[in-house]
């Protein structure tokens, strides 16, 4: 092999890599700056041809292949590498030109209702007995919140709920538009806390299904209804909408559609609280790899677009906050119950897929840990008193929540 040792002397500048090549022989590619220290072993004599293009998803699949073999406790450790270096193989010229087209195509792809349904049924719609192996009890697919940093999964679940539920200042008997609901678990919620009627709307027809189920279960169908359906397609006015974990999936040229979406929908008096990844850094491109084996469509944006995007809609920006390790932390926590519960994913899919969502899930807990992805929250309203002049109500919001759900027997 020759290509990928050429590669790896141009792109290891943090940390220590061993590639072992198909006839045995080793190589050690010792960076400038500590880090992690990995050993991997290429089976596939063609990857260093598959490289010329792409390398990037070209390593990727080769890894969900079986051509490039690492132990299972250094796939992390792989991806913090590739995080840490990725700057420079981004100035690889293969790479560079992916860069290029990558961000071509992001200026001009839009993410119509018929595409938007297609994305989201390539990741969501894949079975949900896939997300019962490594989501919390209420099946929440978003960042968590983990105030102290020792929580399990549910508390951070829990306590992310509550967080959101308390700058969004609900009074019973309001009506909340909960954009891309998910299993309904958000929505759920806010009834149950705070009496409120609820439209929860989703694009996968297996999400609905189980949210549906649950408000039935619950007692609360007369007030949380679930629809599949488009958010722009929405009509009514609303005296709060959520959204989390939806933004990334509407795409770059789609952003003042979604805020313009969220301020026509907005009650004069409301508020909006708008969950969402973040990158933080100028506006770039989403790695090839997830664009086409977990999230077609999505599109991570940065602050300033996000910001441009509200500003646009004259809508008032009332608070914002950035999360910036949560979701590395719900991550991990992800990663070891599908490690826990591998077998039977197998069982579902195959070796293949097994191996896609180690790599997805690796990939995107060092993206949070070592590289410019967070969460932020962003709170909107058409006027700027629309909530309290200081952040104190949002504490005290945050312990009449949770009194409220020791009385529900949710804590």
């Amino acid at each position: 092999m020759r290509l990928l040792p050429l590669l790896l002397r141009r792109v290891i500048h943090t940390g220590t890599l061993t590639l072992i090549d198909p006839d045995g022989a080793t190589e050690t590619f010792v960076g400038a700056n500590p880090g992690p220290v990995v050993t991997i072993r290429i089976t596939d004599p063609a990857l260093d041809r598959k490289l010329l293009v792409n390398p990037e998803l070209r390593f990727a699949e080769a890894y969900m292949d079986g051509g490039i073999e690492v132990a299972p406790e250094d796939l992390r450790d792989l991806l913090r590498l590739f995080k840490l270096n990725k700057a420079r193989l981004n100035r690889t010229p293969s790479q560079a030109l992916f860069r290029r087209f990558a961000r071509l195509v992001k200026r001009l792809a839009r993410n119509n209702p018929l595409r938007s349904r297609r994305n989201v049924a390539a990741h969501y719609d894949i079975g949900n007995d896939l997300y019962r192996l490594f989501l919390d009890t209420d099946m929440q697919y978003s960042c968590a919140y983990f105030p102290n940093g020792d929580e399990t999964l549910e508390q951070a679940q829990l306590a992310k709920k509550r967080h959101i539920a308390a700058k969004l200042l609900l009074k019973p008997g309001q009506r909340v538009l909960d954009i891309g609901c998910g299993w309904g678990g958000m929505a759920l919620y806010l009834a149950q806390v705070a009496d409120v009627e609820v439209l929860g709307v989703t694009l996968s027809e297996k999400q609905l299904k189980v949210a549906r189920e649950r408000a039935a279960g619950l007692g609360l169908s007369d007030r949380v209804r679930f629809e599949l359906q488009d958010y722009r397609s929405v009509d009514q006015p609303f005296d709060r909408i959520v959204s989390v974990g939806m933004l990334e999936h509407v795409g770059a040229t789609s952003l003042g559609t979604y805020f313009n979406t969220v301020r026509d929908r907005l009650a004069p008096d409301g508020v909006a609280l708008i969950h969402s990844i973040m990158r933080g850094s100028a506006s770039g491109v989403t790695s090839p790899f997830t664009s086409k084996y977990i999230f077609p469509g999505g599109y991570i944006p940065a602050v300033s677009e996000t910001v441009a995007a509200v500003e646009k809609s004259r809508l008032w920006l009332l608070d914002c906050e950035i999360w910036r390790k949560h979701y590395g932390f719900t991550i991990e926590e992800w990663a070891k119950r599908f490690a826990a519960n591998r077998d039977r994913a197998k069982a579902m899919y195959d070796e293949r897929f097994c191996r896609m969502w180690e790599l997805y899930l690796a990939g995107a807990e060092s993206s949070f840990r070592d590289g410019r992805m967070a969460v932020m929250h962003l709170q909107l309203g058409h006027r700027r008193d629309a909530v309290p002049l200081s952040r104190e109500y949002m504490a005290v919001e945050t312990e009449r929540l949770r009194a409220r759900e020791v009385e529900l027997g949710l804590a």
